[in-house]
């Protein structure tokens, strides 16, 4: 005969197995791809071109500027047999100090807060905030706790579409594809 403390004891712990089970399939999640949104939004596809073509123009002043630190190089390698003291420190000063400019420029143009940083904030920051906005009125509509990023989580292998809510985060931003 099983005593009757043991037996509360099971009936505790399968009333608690049922309240885990029962939350946890209570919960809600989503899916979205937000390569697949942004790509799916102009504006977010123009800022991208505008970034790459001032990336590029940056680029090329930086790369003009190491051209010409790399041709005094050369020069002064072919003419420091003639060159004296005074010279050859004054062709060496110079081709230094170009290198620097261009390492300058170079963090100027692309470091970590950089002109190319302070543009791609510009330009993408409110746009991610509409979605990432858009997204949270969605979970707060439908009761999701967790909307995950099937774009750029490695750890998911397969993802239902019908839990995937990317279409209806573009139909709300008003994009339809």
């Amino acid at each position: 005969m099983i005593n009757t403390s043991i037996m509360k004891r099971l009936l505790f712990c399968a009333f608690c197995a049922f309240c885990v089970a029962y939350t946890a399939s209570a919960q809600k999640f989503a899916l979205v791809d937000m390569d697949y949104i942004f790509k799916n939004i102009p504006a977010y596809e123009r800022a991208n071109e505008q970034l790459s073509q001032v990336s590029k123009k940056w680029q090329a002043e930086v790369e003009a500027l190491q051209v010409e630190a790399q041709t005094l190089y050369k020069n002064y390698q072919n003419e420091v047999v003639f060159l004296s003291q005074e010279q050859k420190k004054a062709r060496q000063d110079a081709i230094m100090e170009k290198e620097k400019e261009a390492a300058e420029l170079k963090k100027k143009y692309f470091g970590p807060q950089g002109e190319l940083f302070k543009k791609r904030t510009a330009l993408m920051t409110p746009i991610q905030e509409e979605v990432y906005n858009t997204v949270k009125d969605i979970a707060d509509l439908r009761g999701y706790q967790l909307i995950l990023d099937r774009a750029s989580d490695q750890g998911i292998i397969f993802g239902s579409p019908k839990i995937d809510i990317s279409n209806e985060v573009l139909s709300k931003l008003g994009y339809s594809n």
